[in-house]
């Protein structure tokens, strides 16, 4: 997967809230988690995950801090897009589940 392909994915340099919900998709698909036990680990209610991945709300500092701390996901990628920072096992995760999603395979 080339640079300029994994940045269409990424949506590097958006921030807006279409990009970060699709950047938080992503990251929950490539720890496995529902959006309930991203919630809980992240310490929000499931529906603040759900309210961020549909584009309403912006995924919360704490879940942030979470995706980071314990899976490597920086907020640079969340925030941002930026990727290279990654390492390159959670890249590999992270883009595997960010083709699916430009597929439209999940739409959850």
């Amino acid at each position: 997967m080339d640079y300029d392909y994994k940045c269409s994915l990424a949506k590097t340099g958006d921030a807006d809230h279409e990009a970060s919900s699709i950047r938080l998709r992503a990251a929950r698909s490539a720890i496995g988690f529902s959006q309930e036990q991203l919630g809980v680990a992240g310490g929000v209610k499931k529906t603040a995950i759900a309210n961020a991945e549909q584009g309403r709300a912006f995924p919360g500092r704490d879940v942030l801090i979470y995706l980071y701390r314990e899976h490597r996901i920086d907020l640079n990628f969340m925030i941002n897009g930026d990727f290279v920072q990654l390492p390159g096992d959670v890249q590999d995760r992270l883009f595997a589940a960010l083709e699916v999603l430009s597929n439209g395979a999940d739409r959850k």
